[in-house]
């Protein structure tokens, strides 16, 4: 979790989302940025909702923009690729104790999902992204991604981690012969029973 606070999107308006999406077309306006998420986080209660301050909101809806405005720019080359793979957070399990019988393959590195439980989010995720032809990693952390990607070359992938933490991975993958990539931010942190929208998982895959 590389962001220093923690936050809560999940009970926020879908509307905010979009709100975000058109900003993202507007990237390079940076002058009036700092208005405009201003403007957000009155007009949805974003600290009140999250318990944000202001400078740790604004970092966090730059981090979102960013990697949208990024999505935007790489999405026709993802659409092209052909061999992919999804990496998930393992913190987004229903479970984190024995209840979850996914096991860790150290020589992957990735939990295997089992399917335990069918209102757990990665195990929807899972079942997805396999139908789409995805190749699928549950990750404990971003420290795994170079060591998969050395070990099976993919084309296009696709990440879902906090945005701070999906920009820092990002920068590796030219070097690691992936072509495009798109990212779905988390939208509640934590070191367990974090939140994606699979919706918008859904969408990109």
């Amino acid at each position: 979790m590389p962001y220093k606070f923690t936050f809560d999107l999940s009970k926020v308006p879908r509307f905010f989302f979009t709100e975000l999406t058109l900003l993202s077309y507007q990237k390079g306006m940076h002058k009036t940025f700092l208005k405009k998420a201003h403007d957000l986080i009155i007009k949805f209660r974003i600290q009140e909702a999250t318990g944000l301050n202001l400078s740790d909101a604004v970092i966090l809806l730059q981090d979102f923009i960013d990697l949208q405005a990024i999505n935007l720019m790489e999405r026709n080359k993802f659409l092209e690729t052909k061999k992919r793979a999804l990496f998930l957070p393992h913190c987004a399990r229903k479970y984190m104790d024995n209840r979850c019988k996914a096991s860790f393959d150290p020589n992957i590195p990735s939990y295997i999902c089992t399917h335990c439980s069918d209102d757990c989010l990665i195990n929807k995720a899972n079942r997805y992204a396999k139908k789409k032809g995805y190749d699928v990693y549950l990750l404990p952390g971003g420290s795994c991604v170079p060591k998969i990607l050395k070990a099976n070359r993919y084309e296009g992938l696709v990440g879902v981690a906090c945005g701070e933490e999906i920009m820092m991975i990002s920068k590796l993958l030219p070097s690691m012969d992936v072509n495009a990539w798109q990212g779905i931010p988390l939208i509640k942190n934590g070191c367990a029973n974090t939140v994606f929208n699979l919706e918008t998982l859904a969408r990109v895959l």
